[in-house]
């Protein structure tokens, strides 16, 4: 089953951002094992995650050695002035052409 991840922000749910970033380390480390997990896609404020400052840039940059697509969006990389470190960059069509494949798209 192709699963895909969508962040649209740069941390784990509402509230507390040192709390959120940490909580997405964790479940950046502990997704490989999500079934299928083909692409990882990051626009709005998500894009900060791909960032050469990112808190999780390691996470990210095992699942990217193990197979796993990092997709930024590049209008939002170009917002936020990214040069992301890891990934390929990409566009929107190219984002709902990966969502329109997948089986299950998550969305933490």
């Amino acid at each position: 089953m192709k699963t895909i991840v969508v962040f649209n922000k740069d941390q784990l749910g509402h509230g507390d951002r040192e709390l959120g970033q940490k909580v997405l380390g964790t479940f950046l480390k502990k997704s490989i094992a999500l079934q299928g997990l083909e692409t990882i896609v990051f626009f709005n404020s998500g894009v900060k995650l791909v960032a050469p400052d990112s808190p999780v840039l390691g996470e990210l940059q095992s699942l990217e050695e193990r197979g796993v697509e990092i997709v930024p969006c590049g209008t939002c990389l170009g917002h936020y002035g990214i040069t992301p470190a890891v990934g390929k960059v990409s566009d929107m069509d190219t984002i709902i052409a990966e969502m329109s494949k997948a089986e299950k798209v998550i969305t933490p």
